[in-house]
């Protein structure tokens, strides 16, 4: 409702949301989001992502939540390890006053 405080995700929900994310932008028709383990390295033998996934992935995570890392390499490198890394970033961001809100649908 109009006037409301937005509802926070939990960690929980933000990952079901990355874990969609992942395969809506990365057109991963054949994976369902149970598939994805949250620990899973998204790179190489994990979830299997290239560099140009990653990116792809960060961009998406920018126009789905609003919301871009700006560290160093390192900080990204660490960020995008893994969808619980990306999860507890977002989660951070929630705390420091970004509104996530659930996807439509």
């Amino acid at each position: 409702m109009p006037g409301e405080p937005a509802r926070k995700l939990t960690r929980e929900q933000i990952e079901a949301e990355l874990k969609a994310l992942i395969i809506d932008a990365l057109k991963l028709d054949e994976t369902l989001p149970e598939e994805i383990d949250s620990d899973a390295p998204l790179a190489s033998a994990g979830v299997g992502l290239d560099s140009i996934d990653v990116l792809e992935l960060a961009m998406a995570v920018h126009r789905r939540f609003g919301v871009t890392t700006e560290g160093d390499a390192a900080t990204n490198q660490r960020i995008y390890t893994s969808v619980r890394s990306l999860a507890e970033f977002l989660e951070h961001e929630q705390a420091r006053g970004v509104t996530l809100t659930p996807s439509e649908g």
